[in-house]
């Protein structure tokens, strides 16, 4: 059943919502969404901060979703592979501090190329069997939730987090960290459809490869598998 999913959804991500804000009124300066890290530091960073923390770990559980895709439902490898080289490029750039500071400098810049390349080579390559996976799952409420997603990641949290927009409201009273909160809460927010929707898009896939026929040629493989591991 779809409901209880959805239910533990909502659950979820209220209560982990409610402990990020309630973390920071109780203790505030928890969330560090403004650490300086040296006394040249005019900015200051919130890369130390739980929210930019659970960002990776969302992208990375996505990325998984999609490498489960890949493998046990071939008919939508095309759509997965693409979805999880974002997903991993997505992840590169939210640890782009922790690459430039103990890595290299810029060098998350040149991992973000390479999988950005991928996924648009791997989807060239692939592009008619990229549309009969289209035509086989849509509609999709799990592609649909990815969507919406990256239209927020793309393109909402870009022009609303924009520092020259918060400096025009709050004139005097501008403060950097207000800025970088709203930003990094929907840009939380963003991921979160990201996570509900590669679940969502893996059962949707799960159900299709269950539905397709399985060839003769791969159950006589899984089938002498079978034998010989039983002989051991």
């Amino acid at each position: 059943m779809v409901w209880p999913r959805y239910i533990a959804y909502f659950v979820g991500i209220s209560l982990l919502t409610w402990l990020l804000t309630q973390l920071e009124i109780s203790f505030p300066g928890s969330l560090k969404l403004h650490v300086i890290m040296n006394p040249s530091d005019q900015f200051g960073t919130s890369e130390f901060s739980p929210i930019e923390i659970i960002q990776p770990i969302i992208l990375a559980a996505c990325g998984l979703h999609m490498l489960w895709v890949a493998e046990y439902c071939p008919s939508q490898r095309p759509i997965a592979i693409p979805f999880g080289g974002l997903a991993l490029a997505f992840m590169i750039r939210e640890l782009d501090y922790f690459f430039d500071r103990y890595l290299l400098d810029n060098f998350w810049q040149v991992l973000v190329g390479i999988a950005a390349a991928f996924v648009i080579v791997y989807t060239y390559r692939a592009r008619k069997r990229l549309k009969i996976a289209w035509a086989r799952i849509w509609p999709s409420p799990g592609l649909a939730l990815l969507f919406a997603g990256a239209v927020i990641m793309f393109s909402f949290v870009r022009l609303v987090g924009h520092e020259p927009l918060w400096m025009s409201l709050l004139g005097d009273d501008y403060r950097r960290v207000v800025k970088i909160a709203v930003e990094e809460f929907i840009e939380l927010l963003g991921y979160f459809l990201w996570f509900i929707g590669s679940i969502e898009y893996t059962y949707q896939a799960r159900a299709i490869a269950y539905k397709e026929p399985v060839p003769l040629a791969k159950r006589l493989r899984e089938q002498r598998r079978r034998l010989k591991s039983g002989k051991f």
